[in-house]
């Protein structure tokens, strides 16, 4: 079974994950999210990316929600005594990541080709494609001015209203996004930010036109648990956004792309004009990261 799957922040790694432990690695495709994408102290970071090939490599620190495991910050120590800019925390063994794909990008390798090699020296048998090579940046209109996703998330904790979501970029689906979607047996939308984290990859048109031109089964995972998100500002911003926190609402941000949508038991689905399947979606161990995936497998193929 093929299954690929658009990723984004921590819950779309999370997906991403349970994937893999179900089906194993080599019928899984994450197509991830690089709106969040940011050059910072001089070397470029994808967030998105990194998180999930820190949760398939096992390297991922779960508690803290991105970055590695046994962390150690001593340059990000060494940049705040100097007096630089310190407000995005790269870690010691992130940062070797960031150099090394700094310097690919640089000698003029796609950041597709670069994502491929990082995953099969991280030892993950899935294919890890982001949306798109081209430059492609999310900003955040807020009553405060417009910032960049970065800026908003991180630099200012996204305490910010969002007014609205702008995508900048004239971008093509990377290599292999469009092939892999084509030979899908079943698409799948992770459990994150509609907006923020799964918005940049629809933001791409051939994405966005091959999902809606599909012929298998399109299931999303709902980010919210009782209405509320389980990390972040989802709710906050389908509130603002969509009028509310419901499946209904969220499934409103995928109309015409999703069959199903894939709700907590305590979510209340009347409304719903996609296929519901309630289960307990909250993803803290094994067990349950199976559970989801196995109710978003259960849509006929």
């Amino acid at each position: 079974m093929n299954v690929v799957a658009l990723s984004g922040g921590f819950g779309g790694a999370k997906l991403v994950r349970a994937l893999v432990e179900t089906l194993g690695g080599d019928g899984v495709t994450a197509v991830v999210n690089v709106g969040d994408d940011l050059d910072f102290l001089g070397v470029r970071v994808s967030p998105d990316l990194d998180s999930v090939l820190y949760a398939l490599a096992g390297v991922a620190d779960e508690a803290r929600g991105w970055g590695r495991a046994g962390e150690t910050w001593n340059a990000l120590d060494t940049v705040s005594t100097l007096g630089g800019t310190d407000w995005f925390k790269l870690g010691d063994r992130d940062l070797g990541l960031h150099l090394v794909r700094t310097e690919a990008l640089r000698s003029g390798e796609p950041l597709s080709s670069f994502t491929v090699r990082a995953a099969r020296a991280f030892g993950v048998t899935a294919t890890l494609l982001p949306a798109t090579d081209d430059e492609l940046r999310t900003f955040l209109t807020t009553p405060a001015g417009t910032f960049s996703f970065q800026e908003w998330f991180v630099a200012r904790g996204h305490r910010d209203e969002v007014d609205a979501v702008d995508f900048r970029g004239d971008a093509s689906a990377a290599p292999g996004v469009l092939e892999a979607i084509g030979a899908a047996d079943l698409l799948l939308v992770g459990p994150s930010n509609p907006y923020v984290s799964v918005g940049p990859i629809l933001a791409v048109a051939e994405i966005r036109a091959a999902i809606g031109a599909r012929r298998v089964p399109c299931v999303a995972i709902s980010p919210l648990v009782g209405g509320r998100a389980v990390k972040g500002p989802a709710d906050r911003m389908l509130a603002r956004l969509a009028g509310g926190t419901t499946p209904a609402h969220v499934a409103s941000v995928y109309r015409g792309l999703i069959d199903a949508l894939v709700v907590d038991s305590d979510d209340d689905v009347s409304g719903l004009d996609v296929q519901p399947i309630v289960t307990r979606t909250l993803m803290e161990d094994a067990e349950s990261r199976r559970r989801v995936v196995e109710a978003a497998l259960s849509v006929p193929v």
